[in-house]
């Protein structure tokens, strides 16, 4: 039943894996199964995966979680900046675009350095950002 599949990923969000598809798109289920572990998304039905209230919980929760999240979502400034915040290997999942990003990347250098083996070349040869980056 719903409610005892809300319970069982309350406890643990990586349940979500064997909730039928019916309940891997509900809203309320996904949005507690990703509060308790963000990468739950993995299990969670595309329209929630795409859904930005959803993945901004989950990356709030595991930055990684980003990897999981719609094609658009991984493009989305305020929702790459919480991944990254939250766990700097995230910026492997963010749009190329954003891994260009000076904010985004600084971001995720406060978190790991080695995140910026995922940084667009053209940001890691720019001599302010080195700067930057050097004082992370």
């Amino acid at each position: 039943s719903k409610k005892e599949v809300l319970e069982l990923v309350r406890k643990a969000g990586y349940e979500l894996r064997y909730a039928s598809p019916e309940f891997q798109k509900e809203e309320k289920i996904v949005l507690e199964a990703v509060r308790n572990d963000g990468n739950a998304l993995e299990y969670a039905a595309p329209e929630c995966q795409a859904e930005r209230r959803i993945v901004l919980e989950a990356v709030r929760n595991n930055g990684t979680a980003l990897e999981w999240a719609s094609e658009e979502l991984r493009a989305d400034k305020e929702v790459v900046l919480e991944a990254v915040r939250n766990n700097g290997w995230a910026l492997e999942h963010a749009s190329a675009e954003l891994r260009g990003c000076k904010e985004i990347a600084i971001e995720a250098a406060k978190c790991t350095v080695w995140a910026l083996q995922y940084a667009e070349i053209d940001l890691l040869t720019d001599k302010d950002f080195a700067l930057a980056a050097a004082r992370c």
